[in-house]
């Protein structure tokens, strides 16, 4: 099984994150190939860097859709995963979504930890989206008087207000940048952290070895 992730921005440093988290999980048992994205901006912030992402991954797939089994979006606001599960027969899974969608599973409500404030109200609309909104105990960032603290700390500092004042039973890292951080922040805090790739693979990785893939009856077939 090979499973291609794409990375929808342009940042080697970010990709090779996501390769190291992907690597780390899959243990060997299947091969994981995170590819970025040359076209886009080091960093989807907007809903404009989101647009100019579209060509780049849509090509990235339909390049290689004969060499991989399925494909992961690298970004968690889930950018272009319609028109991906338009253009592929192969699964194609959002980190945001599969996060999201795990969290539900595993406790009463899960808050989502974003990177900044100009992100929240994406994330809210993207947890409406995928219709979890009654499950969300909410989105929070990193405290304005942790900003001298270290990336970890900030993080862990945020999660835990979700969990003691906001009621969260789960956390969601809310960007791939945030890979590797899940295990050593469920440590401390003794509640699941889900790292969306790891989510993303965990589906994309169970739908190949099951034989499942997007629907084409009607939404995703652009010849229906």
């Amino acid at each position: 099984m090979r499973i291609m992730i794409i990375n929808p921005n342009s940042s080697p440093g970010m990709t090779q994150a996501i390769q190291s988290a992907a690597e780390n999980y899959a243990a060997g048992e299947f091969g994981v190939s995170c590819r970025c994205n040359p076209e886009a901006p080091v960093f989807i912030d907007t809903y404009e860097d989101a647009a100019v992402t579209a060509p780049g991954m849509i090509r990235l797939v339909r390049e290689n859709e004969a060499a991989y089994d399925a494909f992961v979006v690298a970004c968690h606001c889930d950018p272009n995963l319609d028109v991906l599960k338009e253009v592929s027969r192969k699964p194609v899974v959002g980190i945001g979504e599969a996060s999201m969608r795990m969290a539900a599973m595993l406790g009463h409500r899960f808050s989502v930890i974003s990177t900044g404030g100009h992100s929240v109200p994406n994330k809210q609309a993207l947890v409406r989206k995928y219709h979890l909104e009654g499950l969300l105990a909410s989105v929070r960032t990193p405290p304005p008087d942790s900003a001298d603290a270290g990336e970890e700390e900030r993080y862990l500092a945020a999660a835990r207000a979700a969990l003691d004042e906001d009621g969260a039973e789960v956390i969601v890292l809310g960007c791939a940048g945030l890979a590797g951080l899940d295990k050593r922040l469920q440590a401390e805090l003794g509640a699941p952290v889900l790292d969306g790739v790891v989510c993303a693979l965990i589906i994309a990785s169970g739908l190949v070895r099951a034989g499942l893939s997007i629907s084409k009856v009607r939404r995703y077939n652009p010849e229906a």
